[in-house]
């Protein structure tokens, strides 16, 4: 402003900023590196908390935090919690335990399900899909008005006969109508 010679007052109505903008610096607080530095240590630490449970347990070490602050510097800082990934569907075997099961060789898991569809003329039908899931290969189609559990077990009885009994036979558990 020295330099051009106008006043505070005309400079800032230039530039549309407030007066009070060039007289006061802007003092950060004497803490915020060791604050930082404790918010990055426990977010790396603990890759699953989000800044309010970073917040509480920054607490917990004796810092008087605001949420809204830890928030503030997680952000600058570019802290994201991950995506938490989606269950993974279950096997049930008869000795209790809970995997899913990867298909290793053919014939080692089949699955199947059913799709519904409609004809042209608006009358519904049902196929009944078997897939080996190693070759994926569809292993059967069966497509009628109306499929029920005795169907199911023809189809698969038919497989058995004609390619061996698999491993294991995977379902979505709906019920047949």
């Amino acid at each position: 402003m020295v330099k051009f010679s106008v006043s505070e007052r005309f400079a800032c109505r230039v530039f549309g900023q407030h007066r009070s903008t060039q007289r006061k610096t802007p003092k950060g607080r004497a803490d915020e590196e060791a604050l930082t530095a404790d918010i990055i240590r426990l977010a790396s630490r603990y890759g699953r908390y989000g800044y309010r449970r970073i917040t509480a347990m920054l607490r917990s070490e004796g810092w008087t935090v605001n949420a809204k602050r830890v928030e503030r510097i997680w952000r600058r800082e570019g802290l994201k919690v991950p995506q938490k990934q989606p269950k993974r569907g279950r096997l049930w075997l008869n000795d209790g335990s809970c995997i899913r099961l990867r298909p290793e060789h053919p014939n080692h898991v089949w699955s199947y399900d059913f799709v519904e569809g409609r004809t042209h003329n608006g009358r519904k039908f049902r196929m009944l899909n078997i897939i080996d899931e190693f070759t994926r290969e569809c292993l059967a189609i069966r497509i009628d008005r109306k499929l029920n559990s005795t169907d199911v077990i023809d189809a698969l009885s038919d497989l058995f006969i004609l390619r061996g009994v698999p491993g294991h036979v995977r379902s979505d558990n709906v019920l047949c109508q």
